[in-house]
């Protein structure tokens, strides 16, 4: 998970600031996942709930960014240049994307309201898929729109 992170950052960085920022967030929520995830089949103490609260933060957070920046951006872009095409693989990465949302804000509000960890090991390893899933819609739709946005600018330049 953590490779497929660094490759759409190496294909995707540099082309947005907000793009760039947010991957980097990415890489960040994965980082803390991993050693959170490693930690907990270890075991549980102190320091394993302070990384789980820090974990529920870098996930609202890049939750947010995704919808309120960095989709909106997307969509807009495409729109603006017509990309039907992108906009319709859009629309179905973001059916995935959502989904993932309800999961992932549900574990925040579950493991910001408990210090009760007994099921904090399953409850990973399931965020972990939908993280997974997530982070693959998002990919593709940064491909159909941002990617294919730049190709269709760029044609329409040597056209011009």
């Amino acid at each position: 998970m953590l490779e497929n992170c660094k490759s759409a950052q190496e294909r995707w960085g540099g082309v947005s600031d907000i793009i760039d920022r947010w991957l980097r967030e990415r890489q960040e929520l994965l980082v803390v996942f991993c050693k959170l995830s490693e930690k907990a089949q270890e075991d549980l103490d102190e320091q394993c709930e302070q990384s789980l609260q820090h974990l529920c933060q870098i996930l609202v957070d890049y939750v947010s960014a995704g919808h309120f920046e960095v989709y909106d951006q997307l969509v807009q872009e495409g729109q603006a240049l017509d990309n039907k095409e992108g906009l319709k693989t859009a629309g179905q990465s973001f059916k995935i994307i959502d989904s993932s949302t309800e999961y992932i804000l549900d574990f925040n509000d579950k493991y910001q309201e408990t210090d009760d960890l007994e099921t904090i090991v399953q409850d990973l390893s399931r965020l972990g898929e939908i993280i997974e899933a997530r982070f693959e819609a998002e990919d593709k739709m940064i491909e159909a729109l941002h990617i294919a946005n730049r190709d269709i600018a760029n044609q329409d330049k040597v056209t011009s």
